[in-house]
């Protein structure tokens, strides 16, 4: 049986219900979060839930718990559910009105809705040969930063490359790299690891974040910086990061090898140095 989590309540999933005049229904109107679990243990929570609580206020939608009471819920499904391994997705929003209105509602209990499922990290061969990616212009609207549930134009962004048999879509935005569809997106060039500066443009991930405490931590050199469309194009190694990739090398971009067309060195050494900090953080936790 699959638990989830709906307002207050843990049930089998194939039991949730949820109004059709809900405003996520209907306008996409709610913010989410995905955290993964690793042997059980929730990876860097509270910052899942900063990034929820901000999405969440630039949204003016009332965050419905506490950090402790977000906490408690996650810490319940994870127990609830038979995967050592998970990725639990966190979703609030607006709640239902009895009318469709574009303007916020007053007094309407925002939904909330938690659900588990398996966490699927890159299988071994797939770290050893890298995936492929497309490029595409990146047509989002102007709050990539938020993590809102209105996705449509990312899906409409993955599903190009899964069109083309490749796993993410490298998004640029007037000449310059944003991130992926669903990732975000690093450069090797020379020895230098490259990363787009957080802006309204981007979603900034908790892996992008790890990455750079990580290059930091190592002394490996970096730049916080826009990338150019042709630094992508001629880059050593390119990365995805997320909270289920973790760190994926792309070797191809629009059918031409990135670098040797292999797993970089760079990239594999950071592979290695996100799993040492994430089972350090497991034992600590």
């Amino acid at each position: 049986m699959n638990l989830c989590y709906l307002d207050g309540r843990y049930l089998p999933l194939d039991e949730a219900r949820v109004s059709p005049m809900d405003r996520g229904f209907l306008f996409g109107d709610g913010a989410y979060e995905v955290v993964p679990v690793y042997s059980r243990r929730p990876f860097r929570l509270a910052e899942h839930l900063g990034r929820l609580a901000r999405t969440l206020a630039a949204m003016r939608l009332p965050n419905p718990h506490s950090d402790e009471e977000w906490a408690d819920r996650v810490t319940t499904l994870v127990a609830g559910n038979p995967w050592e391994d998970q990725s639990i997705y966190l979703q609030v929003t607006r709640g239902a009105d009895a009318v469709r209105n574009h303007a916020f509602p007053k007094d309407v209990r925002p939904t909330v809705f938690m659900l588990s499922e398996p966490l699927l990290t890159p299988a071994p061969e797939l770290l050893a040969s890298g995936v492929a990616a497309v490029s595409a212009a990146d047509f989002r609207w102007l709050r990539c930063d938020l993590k809102s549930v209105s996705l449509l134009a990312n899906c409409l962004l993955r599903q190009y490359g899964f069109d083309q048999g490749c796993a993410e879509t490298v998004l640029f935005r007037d000449g310059f790299l944003t991130e992926g569809s669903a990732s975000n997106i690093f450069v090797v060039r020379d020895g230098r690891l490259l990363a787009p500066p957080k802006s309204h443009l981007m979603l900034a991930g908790i892996t992008y974040d790890v990455v750079l405490e990580l290059a930091a931590a190592h002394g490996l050199p970096l730049e916080v910086r826009e990338i150019l469309d042709a630094e992508v194009r001629s880059a050593d190694e390119l990365w995805m990061t997320s909270s289920t990739k973790e760190v994926l090398a792309i070797t191809r971009l629009d059918g031409r090898p990135v670098g040797s067309g292999a797993p970089g060195p760079l990239g594999r050494q950071m592979y290695a140095w996100y799993q040492e900090f994430k089972n350090t953080v497991m034992r600590s936790g």
